[in-house]
């Protein structure tokens, strides 16, 4: 019997240590998250930190001077320190970017799909992994230069050595063209999780061959014959042809779904930028006068009262009306709408200036990451180069700030209006312009038009083609940024080899310039 009272209370406690351990077990979430699910989170993270105008993840709209802050202005001045952006940066493309590729990627590989059908598209979802891997190293070789590399990722590894920029860039063209290579057109990829093209392989491949257009110029001006053979090769591949073709990220209309402008404008209720006085100056020519001295300080400043002198105003670009809300201080006697910028680095009332459109502002607003205005305006300069691309540098500048105009909502007719203005026929701008190379000032303004709301793409034209000239802030902190700072907590927790990556580009300044960046 005594035999038998421990056999059962050995049974009784087996059964309820098993019950006891069921009850830890987490049957509301999944065991193993999808390659597919983690592709889609990272897209979304990628194109978020791209389009975001949150000053605490990123400031290129502000130093591309497409808006001003109207109360805080150290983004405005090149204040990188205070809010640690640099970080931000860093951590959202590695971590929540490029970490969560390579997990998708690692999974995807490992998985056996249910069908033949289904195991057909994993080869092509790796290479659509592969290319947008290459997107976001670009993106930080651009930003910072020299980068963690070929010993990123590694989580056994927390101090990864810092590649030489250029031997990344250089790798990651090579590692595009494969990509292009291993693209199947006559497959499918991710479908609907994909937000960008829907799984369209033929997009992705017009896609990365746009990338490796980009990429090339870039590297134009540091070694010319590297340039010449990767933008050929990519034209030769087929980049994008039309509007249809934008790698457009499609938001949805909902928090925390939603585009990240809509969030910063309208959601969090506050009225923290304007429209800056440089993009309003140059997209519209105008003089006004003040009536009053508003604030009785003795002085006119940008909050003062203002009237524009009858007659001044000429608004000329067709695209006025989708960037920016018509202003509430314009003069009714005017018949034009007026816009007014705030001056860059000063504060703005936000009341008294110019905001960005109710268009602009909407939750399912897509997110570009490149678009077709983007690569013609590539193709004249690399006509302008001398790289044999075909067409004219006229041919495809015309053709560009016509992408642009259509896809923001304007007409053809607007666009060849536009087109026909002295200050944009290219070949009348290239015969007025004083600049050392014309084309670079006429195709770098008119680029950095169309690239409106899309800050990191046009910080990087500005300080590849010099183009335009951006204004000096009131009280910067720098000169003009030509790359983000290392972050401090890599200088913490990484310093030999942050010390070792910051002497070898020349100093971890703001004003160092990387290594395409010549003139």
């Amino acid at each position: 019997m005594k035999k038998l009272a421990i056999l059962i209370t050995a049974v009784i406690f087996a059964s309820c240590s098993s019950d006891l351990e069921s009850l830890n077990e987490n049957i509301k979430d999944p065991l193993a998250v999808p390659g597919e699910s983690l592709f889609t989170g990272a897209q979304k993270n990628l194109v978020d930190q791209v389009v975001d105008l949150n000053v605490n993840n990123n400031n290129t709209k502000l130093w591309a001077q497409y808006l001003q802050e109207t109360t805080y202005t150290d983004e405005s001045n090149y204040d990188q320190v205070t809010r640690t952006i640099p970080e931000k940066h860093w951590s959202v493309l590695y971590k929540d970017v490029l970490k969560d590729l390579d997990e998708a990627k690692n999974v995807i590989e490992a998985t056996t799909y249910s069908t033949p059908e289904l195991e057909a598209l994993k080869p092509n979802k790796l290479v659509v992994i592969e290319i947008l891997n290459i997107y976001t190293y670009a993106l930080l070789v651009e930003t910072f230069g020299d980068v963690p590399y070929s010993e990123a990722l590694d989580i056994d590894n927390l101090l990864p050595v810092y590649d030489d920029g250029e031997t990344i860039y250089k790798d990651l063209v090579a590692r595009l063209t494969t990509a292009i290579g291993a693209l199947d057109e006559g497959t499918g990829s991710f479908g609907d999780a994909d937000r960008i093209y829907g799984g369209d392989v033929v997009k992705w491949k017009k896609f990365a061959a746009s990338l490796k257009l980009r990429m090339g110029i870039l590297l134009s001006d540091v070694d010319p014959a590297f340039a010449k053979s990767t933008v050929e090769s990519a034209v030769d591949t087929g980049v994008f042809t039309g509007n249809e073709d934008n790698a457009s990220y499609e938001y949805l209309g909902s928090d925390p779904n939603t585009n990240p402008i809509h969030d910063n404008l309208v959601l969090s209720g506050r009225k923290d930028f304007v429209a800056a006085t440089t993009i309003i100056d140059i997209m519209q020519p105008r003089s006004y006068e003040y009536l009053e001295d508003s604030n009785e300080d003795g002085e006119i400043n940008e909050d003062d009262d203002r009237s524009v002198v009858p007659g001044s105003v000429t608004v000329t670009d067709p695209r006025m009306k989708y960037y920016f809300a018509p202003n509430v201080d314009a003069d009714p006697t005017v018949e034009q709408v007026v816009y007014f910028g705030g001056e860059i680095g000063n504060t703005a009332s936000y009341a008294s200036h110019t905001h960005v459109s109710a268009e602009i502002e909407e939750a399912t607003f897509p997110g570009i990451i490149l678009d077709y205005a983007e690569v013609r305006f590539l193709l004249a300069e690399a006509r302008a180069r001398s790289f044999e691309v075909g067409g004219t540098a006229k041919e495809h500048y015309d053709a560009a700030i016509t992408a642009s105009i259509l896809d923001w909502g304007g007409t053809e007719a607007e666009a060849a209006a536009y087109l026909a203005e002295p200050t944009v026929d290219y070949d009348l701008a290239i015969l007025a312009s004083t600049a050392d190379m014309p084309w670079k000032e006429v195709i770098g303004t008119q680029k950095w038009i169309a690239l409106f709301n899309r800050g990191l793409e046009a910080w990087t034209s500005i300080r590849l083609l010099d183009y335009p000239l951006m204004a000096t802030p009131v009280e910067a902190v720098s000169g003009f940024p030509n790359r983000y700072t290392y972050p401090i907590i890599e200088q913490s927790l990484n310093g030999d080899n942050y010390s070792s990556a910051s002497s070898a580009i020349g100093g971890d300044e703001a004003e160092t310039q990387l290594f395409w960046d010549l003139n």
